[in-house]
């Protein structure tokens, strides 16, 4: 039994090479019976290829949903960094194109007046022990500025230096209610008292009646001796207001200042003021009002009718 096994294997193995020689051969001379086989094959074995297909298809397209997903969320991550990044580039540019402009002005008025000053940048605001309206600027005495100097933006008076270190220095802002400034007002040259309010506003108590104060009257700093704490010529503020009480000793206004308080990014001061007091010279220009256009209609009388006219 063990060689009839044998024998039937070794006959399976011969008939197997036999056939394989002679399916060569026919395709080596261009029989294309292999080519048929394997079409046959192939279309036998289509539908359970197209069934793995629908069944697997799901499974793939999951998997291909699940790898794309974490892409998706790591590019949107990406794209979120990039877009905070560029925010904060525009706020920075914005800022710096704001301190230019604030400096080309400064530098307008300190050139007009021939005001030497130091310029630097407003790194705090918020109050000290003493004061309640101040600012911290980023210089101090390492370049030349002491207790009691004129502090200016473009638009006219900011202040006065109350505190210096060696790389820094405390302001004290002219809305401060402890704050005082002698005044005069361009043209008519009559002197005040300006107080602070707190506010964008100040308080202007005119030493005399003599002129009468209007509405619109541009004020200048007065100036101390020695220009300190306030030199001579700085633009402060405008009159919006006029209150003039009955026997009262001395009259009363209020007061808009120039400055911009609450955008004060850069501001200088004044190390050493020009001999000559520039007097009106930095008064700002009173826009002109616009004419309002007038329109002259003539009425033309229709004739009156008689009555006897009318009976005709």
């Amino acid at each position: 039994m063990r060689n009839g096994g044998e024998n039937r294997g070794r006959l399976l193995l011969v008939i197997l090479i036999v056939s394989s020689l002679f399916l060569i051969t026919l395709d080596l001379r261009g029989v294309n019976l292999i080519d048929g086989l394997r079409g046959g094959t192939h279309t036998a074995l289509s539908p359970f290829q197209r069934a793995g297909n629908v069944v697997l298809t799901p499974v793939k397209n999951f998997v291909n949903d699940v790898t794309h997903l974490g892409r998706t969320r790591n590019q949107i991550e990406d794209l979120r960094k990039q877009n905070l990044k560029l925010r904060e580039q525009l706020i920075s540019r914005k800022n710096q194109d704001g301190e230019v402009e604030q400096l080309k002005s400064i530098l307008d008025l300190a050139g007009t007046a021939r005001f030497k000053i130091v310029s630097a940048k407003v790194i705090a605001q918020g109050s000290s022990l003493v004061f309640t309206r101040t600012i911290t600027i980023d210089a101090g005495s390492g370049t030349g500025i002491k207790k009691n100097m004129t502090v200016i933006s473009g638009n006219g008076l900011v202040g006065v230096v109350k505190e210096v270190f060696a790389n820094s220095a405390i302001v004290m802002l002219a809305t401060d209610p402890a704050f005082k400034v002698g005044v005069r007002i361009a043209g008519s040259q009559q002197i005040g008292i300006l107080a602070g309010l707190g506010s964008s506003t100040a308080n202007l108590q005119l030493l005399d009646n003599q002129t009468t104060i209007k509405v619109g009257d541009i004020l200048l700093a007065r100036g101390s001796n020695n220009a300190q704490p306030f030199v001579p010529g700085v633009p402060v503020g405008q009159v919006t207001s006029v209150s003039n009480a009955a026997g009262a000793v001395t009259q009363s206004a209020t007061v808009k200042y120039f400055a911009n308080f609450g955008a004060l990014g850069v501001v200088s001061v004044v190390v050493k003021a020009p001999k000559a007091d520039p007097r009106d010279a930095l008064a700002p220009v009173k826009p002109v009002p616009t004419p309002v256009p007038t329109v002259t209609v003539f009425v033309t009388p229709s004739p009156s009718t008689s009555p006897s006219a009318a009976s005709n």
